[in-house]
């Protein structure tokens, strides 16, 4: 399940890209399929480790471009252990919601953008975050959970203060909000509900299979209770 639209990204083969709490690999995966070299990087050793194996699992399968390269880096969002101006694209997807220093997280992730580079800030948005907060404190008051909901202004505001400027935004996973909804009200690990598990089925089958009445229940949901806010930027080239 894919957050950011890469063409609005303007990702292109060849393109030097970090994906910046990586964790699963889920963005790090596509933008390898489309030919960039990837940089998957996190905190979680084990998280790494996976996203090592299914790299060289698509490569030896031909699901990548020739040439295309990718790889694992460990370490602290706060510290990137690269050059300033290192890549071309910058995907941060739901992780700083987690990170207590956040504005020195983004300002990491624009020194390591190169000048004309674009960057990906994906967080979960306002409302349906704020609904989950009220309905559990389980939902988030737990280690490495979510300790702010940011409105739209002040993950945009944070960015540009870091130097980026906005060029776009979205609303995305409009039928993933109900669920969290439904799993605060019932105890967010009770999974074997049997509403839970219901709509579960229906994530999977959106997921999996995209039918066309759940792709136009999603255009429909999406701008009123997306689940995820999308910002895109681009960090400017400097003048003179």
């Amino acid at each position: 399940m894919l957050t950011v639209d890469f063409d609005r990204l303007g990702l292109r083969p060849g393109d030097r890209v970090l994906d910046l709490g990586c964790g699963a690999g889920r963005h790090a995966f596509e933008m390898y399929r489309r030919g960039a070299d990837v940089m998957a990087f996190d905190q979680d050793a084990d998280e790494l480790a996976g996203v090592r194996d299914l790299f060289v699992a698509m490569k030896e399968a031909g699901e990548v471009p020739a040439g295309a390269e990718a790889d694992v880096k460990e370490g602290d969002a706060l510290a990137l252990p690269f050059a300033d101006g290192e890549f071309d694209r910058v995907v941060a997807a739901e992780i700083l919601e987690h990170v207590p220093a956040d504005i020195a997280a983004i300002e990491e992730l624009v020194r390591v953008t190169r000048p004309g580079g674009t960057v990906a800030l994906t967080v979960p948005r306002w409302l349906p975050e704020a609904i989950s907060w009220k309905l559990s404190d389980e939902y988030h008051d737990v280690p490495g959970g979510h300790i702010r909901i940011y409105t739209d202004k002040e993950l945009a505001s944070k960015a540009e203060n870091a130097g980026l400027v906005l060029e776009g935004r979205d609303h995305v996973h409009g039928l993933h909000a109900p669920y969290w909804w439904l799993k605060c009200a019932v105890g967010v690990t009770n999974d074997r509900h049997p509403l839970v598990r219901a709509y579960h089925r229906l994530l999977v089958w959106e997921i999996m299979e995209q039918p066309a009445v759940l792709r136009a229940a999603g255009r429909v949901l999406d701008p009123l209770i997306g689940k995820s806010l999308v910002l895109y930027f681009r960090k400017p080239v400097d003048v003179g």
